[in-house]
């Protein structure tokens, strides 16, 4: 009875994550396979660059209240890819980070997010 039960809760919960709005089962099988980090360079310096920077600090000279997020930090690299795509999928409430999920597709969300891992502090460095 009590294996039923737990089967029975997982496929519930399995049933909200496709259905939700949110990351959905197709989402997370991306998200196990990995974005194309080349692609998501250039979808980058073509759309994010102008807030965000070359390297992921914030742009020089732009003033928006709240600052961009640092890409390259441990506050933004320590998040879940999930949480990460939400986030660029549906923007980010009371600031200028608005939601691309009108203009890419949601595998070129996953290839910027794959970009994004490696501006991580450290992960280009050579000894």
């Amino acid at each position: 009875m009590r294996h039923t039960v737990i089967f029975c809760s997982l496929l519930v919960s399995m049933a909200g994550l496709g259905f939700g709005g949110g990351v959905g089962l197709k989402d997370l099988t991306r998200a196990t396979k990995g974005g194309d980090p080349v692609s998501g360079r250039e979808i980058y310096v073509n759309t994010c660059i102008r807030c965000h920077g070359i390297d992921g600090k914030g742009a020089q000279g732009i003033k928006l209240v709240p600052s961009p997020a640092d890409l390259s930090s441990p506050a933004v690299q320590n998040r879940l890819d999930g949480t990460l795509f939400r986030r660029i999928h549906e923007g980010k409430p009371n600031t200028a980070m608005g939601a691309w999920k009108y203009a890419l597709s949601d595998d070129e969300i996953w290839d910027v997010l794959a970009y994004v891992r490696t501006l991580a502090v450290g992960y280009n460095t050579q000894p």
